[in-house]
């Protein structure tokens, strides 16, 4: 996680917090056109309303703090189905789902994959893949994001 994205994530997770919902996390993209994401959860899931609520209440925050310089989207929303996983605790509740990796270094030859969720062993993420079980150190996960199943 960068510098800023942890500062934004400090300073912005009380305000989603008290309006009830989980921030489930942030993603910040620079240069031209830069966007500020911030995914929200809640257990009764995401409305519109929800979404235009924690942008209104953030946007006052970001005004005041001014902790982006420069200009930049705003843009809330649902992490959705396909959600993106943010810190290896979120994948305790996936355990058993498929989720798409992206690595920072091979592991057993494979920068990116697609694998079952199996266990998360301290800062290890344990998955299956082809019938093999990969213990892959979190700090080598790049991106990753669950790849929901329609049976």
């Amino acid at each position: 996680m960068s510098k800023r994205v942890e500062q934004l994530t400090e300073l912005l997770a009380p305000v989603v917090e008290d309006l009830g919902f989980v921030l489930w996390g942030i993603e910040y993209i620079q240069g031209r056109g830069a966007v500020l994401r911030v995914f929200i959860d809640h257990a009764d899931g995401i409305t519109v309303d929800n979404c235009a609520a924690v942008s209104h209440e953030i946007s006052g925050v970001l005004d005041v703090e001014d902790p982006i310089p420069g200009e930049y989207n705003l843009e809330v929303s649902s992490p959705g189905m396909d959600r993106p996983m943010f810190e290896i605790a979120q994948y305790v509740d996936y355990i058993g789902e498929d989720v798409q990796l992206k690595l920072l270094a091979p592991v057993s030859g494979k920068r990116k994959m697609t694998a079952a969720i199996v266990a998360v062993d301290g800062e290890t993420l344990v998955v299956e893949l082809d019938g093999e079980t990969l213990r892959i150190p979190y700090s080598q996960v790049d991106r990753a994001r669950l790849q929901p199943r329609f049976d």
